[in-house]
């Protein structure tokens, strides 16, 4: 038997259930609080999302014909 106080895996449990601390709250004891989900959760959303806007580029548009005597500024975006 544990000494007073702590509870051992193999001791019955002190909540009553009539299973060993193991199978029963020793578990519950080592889970995480639902506030710590959601945190977790938060982070990697935030994370996943930074990931997916860091490969997104703004693209050239590379088609554009603009009248004759003009060039396209891609500085200013129209015909000069």
């Amino acid at each position: 038997m544990a000494s007073a106080g702590k509870v051992g895996r193999n001791d019955p449990c002190p909540c009553g259930s009539g299973k060993k601390y193991k199978q029963c709250c020793e578990q519950k004891a080592h889970a995480l609080s639902p506030m710590a989900w959601i945190a977790i959760v938060g982070v990697a959303v935030a994370a996943l999302a930074a990931i997916i806007l860091s490969f997104t580029t703004t693209t050239e548009l590379t088609n554009i014909t603009c009248p004759p005597g003009q060039m396209w500024s891609v500085e200013h975006g129209h015909c000069h």
